[in-house]
């Protein structure tokens, strides 16, 4: 195991864990503002959206201010190597490797914990016996199933998105002066298109992307729970990027495919799991909000372009303001033959159009709803003001780090 722990964490010997690979700040910064708590912290998230590199930009940041390289243990948990370890097996091993006494304070990444039998135990027993920071990650949302709850009060979690359209413009290496604030829209059509998976925004890959899809679809969805129609899996998966923006009925998409609804309804759970898509309930009383067709979301509409192709744009235009305001829970409204896109949890009403306006039953059903916001996205330049006020905006200065943790003569408050 030794061999393994220290090509697992170079850091060990001097080296980076991250050399070359582009900041998300908007994450490191969430990830240092929970460096003063006990919390386990756990990345979810579509697979490769990039939490292992966030990780080990993580990690880099760390030494940069100040902890010892040494305290620092990172391990993927699907390693072959190391099946036949436990996760409480793999921590002992690295305090004998560094000579560490148990009240030192350290910090743990674990990649892929769910790969672990009994992991919610296994990060418990760490967290209430050892002095550690702990950060786990998993592309499963079974990891917030806790049956047992486990981990209750002692979890935060943290979903990873794809890249938002700045960061996009910073994975492409694009700086759009004021003078040429044209440039937005193009790029803007390019982000449209390729999404926000981050190797295919670098790559454009398309063959990459595919890769990506068939091993949710085989290894994280059938693989797993053991789907014996593969074939039905792939056209469902189809068919729900065909729908991605609109609203979707059980019964419409079982008599479609040819399966049960038990079988339709198993199947969207396992893509809600993985990330590959959100479903958003109507607005209303519980018996609206459980009787009524959802509206569906892809996770990422790089993902939907490489199945769809490009086109109805409006419907790609509306996700990508779905996934800023995701964490607002939002609900869509539905009255009489008209949709308003969202209402979020706040009270702020907002309807989407690409290049387009509200009819009029929309507009008068737009003004008439009361709320304590109300917006209209209809353009590049719309989105872009609605992002900036909607996203998290970190506490940075360019490439300067300014970290929300206590510093004492450049070094982390431990």
């Amino acid at each position: 195991m030794e061999t393994i722990l220290y090509r697992f964490n170079p850091w060990w010997e001097g080296k980076k864990a991250a050399e070359g690979k582009i900041e998300r700040e908007k994450y490191i910064s969430k990830f240092f503002s929970t460096l003063n708590t006990r919390d386990i912290i756990i990345l979810t998230g579509l697979r490769r959206v990039g939490k292992t590199t966030l990780m080990k930009l993580f990690i880099d940041k760390l030494i940069t201010f100040g902890i010892d390289a040494q305290k620092i243990l990172y391990v993927s948990l699907d390693f072959y190597g190391l099946e036949k370890f436990s996760i409480l097996e793999i921590i002992e091993e690295f305090y004998k490797l560094q000579s560490l006494p148990f009240s030192e304070k350290t910090y743990i990444f674990l990649d892929e914990v769910a790969y672990k039998k009994d992991f919610s135990l296994q990060l418990k027993n760490l967290y209430d016996l050892y002095n550690t920071k702990i950060f786990a990650s998993s592309s499963s949302a079974s990891i917030l199933k806790d049956k047992k709850a486990t981990l209750t009060g002692r979890e935060r979690i943290i979903e990873i998105l794809p890249l938002d359209f700045y960061e996009f413009l910073k994975f492409k290496n694009v700086k759009i002066k004021k003078s040429d604030a044209h440039l937005f829209e193009s790029y803007f059509e390019k982000y449209m298109n390729i999404g926000g998976i981050p190797e295919y925004v670098l790559t454009e890959d398309i063959e990459y992307i595919k890769q990506l899809i068939d091993d949710v679809l085989y290894k994280d969805i059938a693989a797993y729970h053991n789907v014996k129609d593969k074939s039905a899996l792939r056209d469902f998966f189809y068919l729900l990027m065909e729908r991605a923006g609109k609203q979707i009925s059980v019964n419409k998409l079982s008599k479609i495919l040819g399966i049960s609804c038990d079988t339709i309804r198993r199947f969207l759970n396992y893509f809600e799991e993985t990330f590959m898509i959100y479903l958003v309930e109507r607005c209303g009383k519980i018996n609206e909000r459980v009787k009524s067709p959802k509206k569906l979301y892809v996770g990422d509409v790089g993902i939907k372009n490489a199945i769809t192709g490009f086109r109805d744009k409006g419907a790609i235009f509306e996700n990508l303001v779905f996934l800023i305001i995701k964490n607002r829970h939002p609900c869509y409204i539905y009255q009489n033959g008209v949709e308003i896109d969202f209402m979020t949890e706040d009270k702020t009403l907002i309807e989407v159009k690409y290049k387009d306006t509200l009819r009029k039953k929309q507009k008068q059903l737009f003004e008439s709803i009361q709320a304590k916001e109300k917006l209209t996205i209809t353009s590049v330049k719309e989105f872009l003001y609605f992002l900036d006020q909607f996203n998290f905006n970190p506490p940075y200065e360019g490439e300067k780090l300014i970290p929300c943790v206590s510093l004492i003569k450049g070094k982390i408050h431990q």
